[in-house]
């Protein structure tokens, strides 16, 4: 991916807090609960809907966020595209895991099933 650090940095600085209402928003306008997005982001992250809540209240960054999580074992099976570049692509692993959100947000709003969108087998 030809990504330039500045588009990593400003990713990386970025709050959760502050894209996480898009989220909601998001998954919402789709028929999709809160519950369920929690339970994606637990999913990839390890952390509860109280964890997450903490994080907002202290405006975690990104990288704040993702260097304190446990990233899910299957995480690398999240691939695809997202805002034009192959996740499985991209060169930098911040950068990556904040795509694998994105795009586990993404099929949630699609409707994919849960059991697709957390990668059970």
């Amino acid at each position: 991916m030809n990504d330039t650090s500045h588009h990593d940095e400003r990713i990386a600085k970025m709050s959760f807090a502050s894209v996480y209402p898009h989220y909601v928003n998001k998954v919402e306008r789709k028929g999709r609960t809160v519950q369920e997005l929690q339970q994606v982001i637990q999913w990839l992250t390890g952390y509860d809907s109280k964890k997450q809540q903490k994080l907002m209240d202290e405006k975690a960054s990104f990288e704040t966020f993702f260097k304190k999580a446990s990233l899910h074992p299957n995480a690398h099976l999240i691939t695809g595209l997202i805002c034009g570049y192959r996740i499985e692509d991209i060169d930098n692993p911040l950068t990556q895991q904040v795509r694998y959100l994105d795009k586990l947000v993404d099929e949630l709003a699609k409707g994919r099933k849960m059991e697709k969108i957390l990668r059970e087998e």
